[in-house]
């Protein structure tokens, strides 16, 4: 029997047939258009043509509404896989080495080397054989993971110019990993060859042979175990051909990958997930599913919902493809959950609207209070963005009131540039409030809200690795002065009357460009037995002469007025 695949080309659709049996598990579910199945048996020049076409796309598509995914079925393929805004390359193996790319699997700068917007892209599950150039580039800042990859060479995540990134978990990197310009990045539970480079804030959470030299004369933050983590959920195609989900077990005080030998979890066929397409993204047909006792993917595309999301089961999984887009258009948050355990959302951007949200995802009812120890929710890839596309408002983007919530991977972003930005045109108060307790989280990146980047209410929190830019237009320091009439809000705030509450690797900066602002303190935290913050820094970038940050943390530590950065140990 043969197999048809629909390609893109321009503005040209042409198909591709080529010999291979249908999978033993029956015929492939219908992906939509914005998923390219691709096949070792294909002509390897037509699948270099499809992932050209799309790149040229989306190369420069920073806020378009396009979006994609590239599956791989296992095997071998000699490629140059270009990865631009909203793509995701996913290997449809049980394991990185089931699916082998010879060649690259990179993103580049299309800007001078300046990869200080390469945002919103993914790739996961893959072998990686670099020959296209010496190293495989991952050139990227926020909003860019790689997970469960194994490069069998070296890595660069630069591309010569500015470079703010990024992510890495659960991968093996084989070469050395050239940190170049980048600004601060995060890895956790990988194994590294050798890390070169470094200039404000590199972290390394339960990863094999991390680099060497103490803080503050490096800027490395080594934490040897992961105290508590469950891997993103992946899909994959099981040896009959049926497609699954793979979904991590819960995993304490880890270090190194999971694919090494036999993966803990459960395997959860397709047909316990409702695939969700664009066209049929609204509200009330997700949460019927819900209610039948689903789970949900959603396929590559831009989803207006006309009410919340609500998840309200136990270990329900919804997992998005290709960066897809959720927006809530009338005046509602896109997802909220019940105070459950198990609770898995995984790859999604959430995209405030002109109608705004009082939140875009909240984490349990406000009265939340259950024991989650033995099954927390967790949260992998989560990226939520006001304004950019348009004006667009959001009090907050994510509330989390559930206890024992794991975060994994977050960019809260209201926009400083694109359009709708301004100081009264995407409207928002917070990126992130933690209500609930014992919430972990690794590896989280919040700018430009207008008061606190962060607000930590909860007891037992734990942060590793913060990335913040303070806004950039406030129009004068009587326009931004904080509760106490003190001018700026503090970036990282724990709440005064916390008690416990710990937290690794603050990187604060600010570039105030309307007025010479001087915020009061990047960090805010009681002083207590229990509230420990280490390696923290604060950076002025730029802005008005005479503008900065007085102080790190709580009136401690040197300013960065006149000089550009501060440590605090």
């Amino acid at each position: 029997m043969k197999r048809i695949a629909f390609v893109l080309t321009g503005s040209i659709l042409f198909f591709l047939i080529w010999a291979a049996p249908l999978s033993a598990g029956g015929a492939d579910p219908n992906w939509g258009p914005n998923v390219l199945v691709f096949d070792p048996q294909m002509p390897m020049e037509r699948i270099q043509e499809s992932i050209d076409t799309i790149y040229n796309r989306q190369a420069r598509n920073e806020f378009g509404s396009e979006r994609f995914a590239f599956f791989f079925r296992s095997g071998r393929y000699q490629l140059d896989v270009k990865v631009g805004y909203y793509t995701h390359v996913i290997g449809l193996g049980r394991k990185p080495g089931d699916v082998v790319i010879v060649g690259a699997v990179r993103s580049k700068s299309t800007r001078g080397g300046h990869v200080l917007t390469n945002f919103w892209r993914a790739c996961e599950n893959l072998t990686v054989i670099p020959t296209t150039e010496p190293n495989n580039v991952w050139a990227v800042s926020q909003a860019a993971p790689l997970r469960r990859m194994h490069i069998k060479g070296s890595l660069h995540l630069h591309d010569g110019g500015y470079s703010s990134g990024g992510f890495i978990a659960d991968s093996v990197i084989e070469g050395q990993i050239v940190s170049g310009t980048q600004q601060q990045w995060f890895t956790r539970n990988s194994r590294l060859g050798r890390w070169k480079g470094g200039n404000w804030n590199m972290m390394f959470v339960g990863t094999d042979n991390p680099p060497s030299g103490a803080w503050p004369d490096f800027p490395y933050t080594v934490i040897n175990q992961t105290p508590r983590i469950r891997e993103k959920p992946y899909l994959f195609l099981d040896s009959d051909g049926s497609w699954q989900v793979f979904v991590p077990v819960l995993r304490e005080n880890s270090s190194g990958i999971t694919w090494a030998g036999e993966e803990p979890g459960r395997s959860v066929p397709l047909n316990r997930f409702y695939v969700a397409r664009p066209q049929s993204g609204n509200a009330a047909l997700v949460n019927s599913a819900l209610q039948r006792g689903l789970n949900v993917i959603f396929t590559p595309g831009v989803y207006h919902l006309d009410g919340p999301i609500q998840v309200l089961r136990s270990d329900t999984v919804l997992l998005g493809l290709g960066i897809a887009t959720l927006i809530p258009d009338k005046c509602t948050a896109a997802i909220e959950t019940a105070d459950a355990g198990g609770i898995i959302l995984a790859g999604l951007l959430l995209d405030a609207s002109p109608a705004g949200s009082p939140v875009l995802l909240q984490v349990g009812p406000p009265d939340a209070g259950a024991d989650h120890c033995a099954n927390p929710s967790s949260l992998h890839d989560i990226f939520c963005r006001v304004g950019g596309t348009g004006p667009a408002v959001a009090n907050c983007s994510v509330i989390i009131n559930s206890g024992h919530v794991i975060g994994d991977h977050f960019w809260l972003w209201r926009a400083d540039h694109g359009r709708g930005v301004g100081w009264d045109i995407n409207r928002t108060e917070n990126g992130l409030i933690v209500n609930g307790d014992k919430v972990v989280l690794y590896g989280l990146f919040v700018e430009h809200y207008h008061k606190y980047q962060t607000l930590w209410n909860g007891q037992g929190g734990r942060l590793f690795f913060y990335q913040s830019e303070m806004p950039y237009d406030p129009p004068s320091s009587e326009a931004w002065r904080n509760r106490s009439g003190a001018v700026g809000w503090a970036s990282y705030k724990v709440a005064d009357d916390v008690t416990d509450h710990q937290a690794w690797g603050l990187g604060v900066y600010c570039v105030f460009k309307e007025a010479p602002i001087v915020a009061e303190n990047a960090i805010e935290a009681p002083v207590a037995p229990g509230v420990q913050l280490r390696h923290l820094v604060a950076i002025r970038l730029n802005g008005q002469p005479g503008s900065g940050i007085r102080s790190i943390l709580s009136g401690k530590g040197d300013s960065v007025i006149y000089t550009r950065k501060a440590i605090l140990d």
